[in-house]
């Protein structure tokens, strides 16, 4: 099967496009908000270059953040609109489950992906040798390094406003693992795939741990 996989929560946008367990093309865009007219020109230049018409993906893959609001909501609109005009399949990613994927470390005892929540706070959630072992928190730093167990190696943005405060005694991921590649995320989805493990198009909602995100104030 062919699908699309493209993550839209970070400042990263990331798109990709596999066979099966094979990612065929896959790129990553810097840029401050993703918006529709980024998301539809990268998907036509990725499936012109690979020679696939839009006709013949058989389903959609999306990360759900948490993170940035409006391009949480630009990406799923896109995907759920793919999904539900074509009938193909749908599966979302929570964003942190892709980083914890996409990063190996066989020194440490735990992963705890590390991401900005803003206004003093961070979105965390640790992962052990049998997957994620924690929620998927809305918290402060200090409360995240009471949780920390053993030898712990943190990675995600929140590196860059945080690796400061953090004992040294702990393990820090290269930056270049910080932020979710949709050819980790593409192995994931492919596994929720093969189960027929699908999502439903009209019910599929971005991961909010800020509960006001959704509220509009006068």
């Amino acid at each position: 099967m062919y699908f699309l996989s493209f993550e839209t929560s970070t400042k990263i946008f990331s798109l990709s496009l596999s066979q099966d367990e094979k990612v065929l093309r896959f790129r990553n865009l810097k840029s401050t908000l993703v918006l529709e007219d980024s998301i539809l020109p990268a998907i036509d230049k990725m499936l012109d270059a690979a020679g696939i018409k839009f006709k013949q993906i058989d389903g959609f893959a999306i990360a759900l953040g948490p993170g940035s609001f409006t391009s949480l909501r630009v990406g799923l609109s896109t995907i759920k609109a793919f999904a539900m005009s074509t009938g193909k399949p749908v599966v979302g990613i929570p964003t942190m489950d892709i980083i914890a994927a996409g990063v190996k470390n066989e020194e440490c005892d735990e992963i705890c992906v590390l991401m900005d929540a803003r206004r003093g706070k961070v979105y965390a959630c640790f992962y052990g040798p049998q997957g994620r072992r924690s929620d998927y928190l809305l918290t402060t730093l200090d409360d995240v390094l009471q949780r920390a167990q053993g030898k712990t190696l943190f990675v995600g943005d929140g590196l860059g406003l945080y690796r400061d405060k953090i004992d040294r005694k702990f393990l820090f991921a290269d930056e270049k693992w910080w932020y979710p590649q949709s050819k980790v995320m593409a192995a994931l989805a492919y596994e929720r795939f093969a189960q027929k493990q699908y999502d439903d198009a009209a019910k599929l909602l971005p991961l909010y741990l800020y509960p006001q995100d959704c509220q509009v104030s006068k």
